[in-house]
């Protein structure tokens, strides 16, 4: 939408956004000045409901109220009093429309939108906007006031409102353009967005459809290049499969500078990605142009756990590739095996969201991949698409079906709204059948498939779970609302060998009888109450023990047999039997505060631990006590998601030569490399305990056993995303522990949905 500013020209707001080629963020001083925008403590108790889009008085006195009683943040009041004196400097009365939608579009980020929808507000305002809020809050109104509250809902005041109003006021406001000006606003067709993040969105854009503009080497099948491609991928992926998605996936990334590769858990992304990096290095190896120059290859995730991960999976499948065998001569040093956390490659500085490598200071690397994209946002992406170099290719890796990111935006599940019937160009279908022998299906041939669509690939085939799989099942179920009352059932009766609903027959269990079940629960991993107590379960050939409990780790660590003479190697392999035991459960929260939640049960889990004496305090530090990073910090390197276990060791010394226990918190080495880090809780300042994490903590990690906790009510945050992803983190085992029955099977019927223009703009190309 091409929106006219005449008659604005010389008197429309500019703000000093900086240099947005530099990587950062173009309105760090939006934020500057937010902070000493003026915002009213004490706001007036009379609001006229008929007054309220006429007049700026009424319409700031909502906004604080709204404020006042936790529905939106102080940041979005703040937002919206920077626009109203932005706008009376430049001699223009501000309109209370463009005030209220000014901070109802910074309230949306802050849920994790990239702007915000004017039709879709229009329509449903309560459910656009979750306001009022489902979850009870704390308020500083009181009772009346409250109730008076209650009466001025968004969907009241937008009731009587039309979109043509909505955009008409904005486009005569000083503070709106269409991007072409620096203006703290920007509406785009019927989007509108804060600049900063219009501008994030525009840069991902302009680089994925930069990359998928470029032409290709390997477009025609008979050319040199894409004849060693075949042969690569043919010894790569030698079962003879009717259809090898896999193998599909590594010839469509190969073919573009830009693609997504994605897969629900167990259907081998890793093992795709390795094998697709092999042979690019083949071809390159047989590319004259290129004198035998391998491509520069970095690997990256978006947490520091999703990378250790990674790593581990990574070296395994690399000394597996059969490169002996693969055209030109490919080494196991053409292929890396060390993965970095986005901020750490980017070169993340302290206290601003610019980084080293920007436009005019890019990565050195010819090709990306970035693995677990769903938890990359918006600001994240753009900086990594500034990053890089015009030619570089981009390769993501994810679960489209998984949770988004914390922040703002939904990058990956966007590019991969339209993958599940790939949408392939009868051209493409072709390409691919001749490059890997593999017949497209038809059913994923489309003549108006869009130039999105030839880059994402989607793995379909599980090789983690098998088909009898409870925990496959039920994922399956819920990504796809289909989790009926006979699924239900299977679950509650522990039909599964695998999967258990521990008071699924108990519809609205007693608060503190289901706390000392989750408890008793989490200590041993309650065997008894899975099919056949756990016993006889096969997987891969190998026999899988019971599921276990925190006792498990626990005891590991008290029954050692190390004293302080015994050599730091010992210690060392201990900590790593100790973590690995840590990883065999966990409890993961939908929820951060109340009973329900993680700090409630941390606080839970860790008296009823010391209650069975396998610690001996349940406040501040002990032996014992498992610790979640929650922020990055590169003088330890340590990062966000990394956990570790405090240990008791007696390597100091008493002023009489005696050994002195002194507490140590061990984490694996960044490097996995096997070894351990030492590091005294005093150097420890972002972290909490994790007897319990949150569903968003638990991206890309995995566990052997999860019990996922659903609370006694719904909430927004309890949806179809985060229940597949809390049910994925399990490996072997599944367990379930609802405070209501019934908020089971509604989690799955809510979605989430995240306003954006992104997957419009690719599609219009």
């Amino acid at each position: 939408m091409s929106r006219s500013r005449k008659g604005h020209s010389d008197n429309q707001i500019t703000l000093d956004l900086g240099d947005d080629t530099q990587g950062g963020a173009p309105d760090d001083s939006v934020d500057k000045m937010l902070s000493t925008a003026s915002v009213p403590e004490t706001p007036p108790r009379a609001v006229d409901n008929s007054a309220l889009l006429t007049s700026l008085e009424q319409t700031d006195a909502l906004l604080q109220q709204w404020q006042q009683a936790q529905w939106i943040r102080p940041l979005d009041v703040g937002f919206a009093r920077l626009i109203r004196d932005l706008s009376e400097e430049q001699g223009e009365r501000p309109q209370p429309l463009v005030l209220l939608l000014a901070a109802l579009a910074s309230h949306q980020v802050g849920r994790g939108h990239v702007c915000i929808d004017l039709s879709n507000l229009l329509t449903d305002a309560g459910n656009t906007l979750s306001l009022p809020p489902e979850e009870p809050v704390h308020s500083s109104l009181s009772e009346s006031e409250a109730a008076e509250l209650t009466q001025l809902k968004p969907s009241d005041l937008f009731a009587r409102t039309s979109l043509e109003e909505c955009k008409a006021s904005l486009d005569r406001s000083l503070a709106v353009s269409d991007g072409s000006l620096t203006t703290p606003l920007v509406l785009n067709e019927n989007r509108l967005y804060l600049r900063r993040f219009w501008r994030y969105e525009q840069r991902i854009a302009e680089g994925i459809l930069q990359r998928l503009a470029l032409p290709s080497p390997l477009a025609d099948p008979d050319c040199a290049p894409a004849k060693t491609l075949s042969q690569a991928l043919a010894t790569l992926f030698p079962a003879a499969e009717s259809v090898d998605y896999q193998k599909l996936a590594c010839a469509l990334a190969a073919r573009n500078r830009f693609a997504v590769i994605t897969g629900g858990p167990g259907t081998g992304k890793t093992t795709t990605v390795v094998n697709l990096l092999a042979a690019l290095q083949a071809v390159a190896a047989d590319d004259p142009a290129r004198a035998g120059r391998k491509y520069r290859i970095r690997l990256a995730a978006p947490t520091g756990k999703a990378a250790a991960r990674l790593n581990e999976s990574i070296g395994g499948a690399v000394n597996r590739l059969p490169l002996t065998e693969l055209p030109g001569g490919v080494t196991l040093e053409d292929i890396p095996t060390k993965v970095t956390t986005l901020h750490r490659l980017l070169g993340s500085r302290p206290d601003t969201r610019q980084f080293r490598h920007h436009k005019d200071n890019p990565l050195l690397v010819d090709i990306l991949v970035i693995d677990e994209a769903s938890m990359v946002d918006v600001d994240l992406m753009a900086s990594v698409f500034d990053a890089l170099p015009t030619n570089a290719q981009l390769i993501l890796l994810g679960d489209k079906d998984q949770l988004a990111s914390v922040d703002a935006g939904a990058v990956l599940g966007e590019l991969c709204q339209r993958a599940f019937d790939a949408h392939y160009t009868p051209a493409t279908a072709r390409w691919l059948s001749t490059i890997t022998g593999s017949q497209v299906p038809a059913g994923l041939v489309d003549p108006n498939g869009q130039a999105m669509d030839q880059a994402v690939a989607m793995l379909r085939k599980s090789y983690r779970f098998q088909q009898d799989s409870g925990i496959r099942q039920l994922a399956e179920a819920v990504n796809s609302n289909t989790l009926d009352k006979a699924v239900l059932e299977q679950i509650r009766n522990a039909d599964f060998d695998d999967v258990i609903w521990l008071n699924g027959h108990t519809p609205r269990p007693e608060l503190e009888h289901t706390l000392a079940q989750i408890c008793r629960h989490a200590t041993t991993g309650t065997p008894e109450a899975f099919r056949n107590a756990g016993q006889g379960r096969v997987v891969n050939s190998q026999p899988l023990k019971p599921p276990v409990g925190y006792r498990h780790y626990l005891e590991r660590l008290r029954n050692h047999g190390l004293t302080a003479t015994s050599p730091r190697a010992d210690w060392d392999a201990l900590a790593l039997e100790v973590l690995e035991a840590f990883n065999d459960f966990q409890i993961l929260c939908a929820l951060r505060k109340g009973p329900w939640g993680v700090e409630g049960l941390n606080d839970q889990m860790a008296r009823h631990l010391l209650a069975e004496k396998l610690i001996p305090r349940s406040e501040g530090w002990y032996p014992g006590r498992p610790v979640l990073v929650t922020g990055n910090d590169y003088n330890l390197g340590l990062m966000n998601g990394d956990i570790g276990i405090t240990f008791s060791l007696p390597w100091d010394k008493t002023a009489t030569g005696e050994p002195k226990d002194t507490l140590r918190v061990a984490f694996p080495s960044a490097d996995s490399t096997g070894g351990i880090r030492w590091i005294s809780p005093s150097r420890l300042q972002q972290l909490e305990t994790v007897y319990a994490m949150t569903v968003h903590k638990s991206q890309g990690s995995e566990f052997n056993h999860t019990c996922l906790v659903l609370p006694d009510r719904l909430s927004p945050v309890l949806t179809k995303e985060l229940v597949y992803t809390g049910i994925t983190r399990a490996k072997n085992w599944f367990s379930l522990i609802t405070g209501d029955a019934h908020v089971f099977r509604d989690s799955v019927g809510q979605q989430v949905v995240r306003a954006s223009g992104l997957a419009l703009r690719l599609g219009e190309h």
